[in-house]
């Protein structure tokens, strides 16, 4: 990875969507080169995909929770069967694996409190195991980006 490279990442983060012409300019370089290391990055799998951010409240999707989790099981088995029930459930937008006093954390999105109380049922009827569950209720989200900080990456230093 060279200047070049992070800087592509910098600036496809920010917008996907900038036509190669465009993201080949702002980097110096011609098209054919920019594009030839925006599939190598790619295939490499730094870039692993592109995609649109929609707005969450106009979608009356406006209720973020943090749900922790504990459990009294924490074999591999019981695990992978665990990631795949939560994985199922589309109001999971995130899905961590603690250190600490909590077992997991959720980030769960949706319209409201009904319909976090429906997927709560849902959880604890589809999932054995569970010792303790505590759940946050988002007032305001003050901060939200996808972008990584990438900050000085692209000073010269090697991957």
């Amino acid at each position: 990875m060279d200047i070049f490279d992070w800087q592509i990442l910098g600036l496809l983060q920010q917008d996907a969507s900038l036509p190669l012409k465009e993201l080949a300019e702002a980097v110096n370089l011609s098209t054919t080169p920019c594009w030839k290391r925006v599939k190598k990055l790619e295939e490499a799998g730094y870039i692993r995909g592109r995609v649109a951010l929609l707005d969450a409240d106009k979608l009356g999707l406006g209720l973020s929770v943090f749900v922790q989790l504990k459990t009294r099981h924490h074999d591999s088995h019981w695990l992978a069967q665990f990631a795949e029930t939560v994985t199922a459930f589309d109001e999971v937008v995130e899905f961590y694996r603690m250190s600490g006093e909590w077992d997991y954390m959720l980030r769960v999105v949706v319209a409201d409190i009904g319909a976090f109380d429906r997927f709560y049922k849902m959880l604890i009827t589809s999932t054995e195991g569970l010792s303790d569950i505590s759940s946050s209720f988002a007032m305001e989200q003050i901060k939200y980006t996808t972008a990584l900080p990438l900050g000085n990456q692209g000073s010269g230093s090697g991957e």
